[in-house]
């Protein structure tokens, strides 16, 4: 039987997972900083095409590639939160739903879909759960647009 911590960081770690879909979504990109990830995260989103690195090569990669005009709508659907807690450390892997529409060279977009795991690390900190390392898995991708190579 979970304890009213374990329920309490369970569902603080489900939020906080949530969060970040939303701000991604929102192109709220500064807001990851304090909101979302440690100082020291770890981030790889290589599975899917992205950058690899710390805190600030991330914020600069999401805030280059998720503009308007690349990318005007997105969601990020997040499910099959799957969590263990240990402490103030836990792990987690998500399922992540991910369709995009995509601006194509010349005019018009084009929609497609990404499915993808997250597999997570998080720590308590003083300002709640964050997310302390976070690795992209891919699963599958669908109607991507040819010159994309994911």
């Amino acid at each position: 039987m979970l304890s009213q911590q374990e329920l309490s960081d369970r569902f603080e770690i489900q939020d906080l997972v949530f969060h970040y879909a939303h701000l991604i979504d929102s192109k709220e990109i500064e807001r990851l900083r304090e909101d979302v990830f440690t100082a020291d995260v770890h981030i790889d989103y290589s599975a899917m095409g992205g950058s690899v690195g710390d805190l600030e090569e991330t914020i600069t990669f999401l805030k280059a590639s998720l503009t308007n005009e690349l990318f005007p709508n997105s969601q990020h659907l997040n499910a099959n939160v799957q969590v263990r807690v240990e402490g103030d450390q836990a792990t987690g892997r998500v399922m992540c739903f991910n369709p995009m529409e995509m601006g194509l060279p010349g005019a018009g977009t084009q929609t497609f879909f990404l499915g993808l795991w997250y597999v997570d690390e998080y720590r308590r900190t003083d300002k709640g759960w964050r997310i302390s390392r976070r690795e992209e898995v891919k699963s599958w991708v669908f109607n991507t647009p040819d010159f994309m190579s994911l």
